[in-house]
């Protein structure tokens, strides 16, 4: 079945579902940069507070490593048919589960505080936190929706992918050979290399099929059986 035999809505949905995939792997990717906390850490002495950042990628690696994923889950779903496709949505929608179970862990006030008390730890000496980390909303947010992006694209390929082209649609070739006619031995091999029969019949100049052993063809030699018995006289 090659891709123009798949309906405009069909195509339509496939390619979609792409986008929102790529979309994302781009979120996630995008949000393991972004700062998603600051605190501040005071020593003691007459030592200003300094202030501390802290990125998606400080908090969870989890963004990152489902972004990558999610865009090995686009060449799954374009190389795979059948069965095998709804296996990587299925993966594709346990990895945006699991970014949004990473988000939400890493994004608590108990969580934040552990992580800038061991950004304290790793700086030594005697610095504390000095209060409350902030959060910031931009960088979760934008893993979130990513997530969100991972789980909705998967459960569609879930349900979807069996009828949506892929790769190996536009090779696919028609069950029965086509017949050709090959007039010198160089259009035997050109015909062999496009993939049809020279061994079939091949039509004729008038729409018909040129088969010397057809019957109701004027231009068929006779039947053995049919010819007369020549006599011995003439042997």
């Amino acid at each position: 079945m090659s891709s123009s035999t798949f309906s405009p809505r069909v195509r339509r949905e496939y390619g979609l579902t792409m986008l929102g995939l790529a979309a994302a792997a781009g979120l996630l990717l995008a949000a393991a940069g972004q700062q998603w906390a600051t605190g501040q850490l005071t020593a003691p002495g007459p030592v200003p507070p300094v202030p501390v950042a802290l990125t998606g990628a400080d908090l969870t690696g989890a963004p990152s490593g489902i972004g990558w994923a999610g865009l090995a889950g686009i060449a799954g779903l374009y190389a795979t048919r059948g069965w095998a496709r709804r296996l990587v949505g299925a993966l594709v929608a346990a990895g945006g589960v699991l970014a949004l179970s990473a988000v939400w862990g890493a994004t608590r006030p108990g969580a934040l505080l552990e992580a800038v008390t061991e950004n304290a730890t790793d700086a030594g000496g005697a610095a504390q936190v000095a209060a409350a980390p902030h959060l910031a909303a931009l960088g979760p947010a934008m893993a979130a929706g990513g997530a969100v992006l991972l789980v909705l694209a998967g459960l569609l390929a879930m349900v979807r992918s069996p009828a949506w082209p892929g790769m190996g649609t536009r090779y696919d070739r028609d069950a029965a050979p086509r017949a050709t006619r090959a007039e010198t031995p160089a259009d035997l091999w050109k015909s062999l290399d496009a993939g049809d029969d020279p061994t079939l019949d091949a039509p004729g100049d008038d729409g018909r099929s040129v088969n010397p052993a057809d019957p109701g063809d004027a231009t068929a030699p006779a039947s053995l059986a049919a010819r007369p018995a020549e006599s011995k006289e003439n042997l």
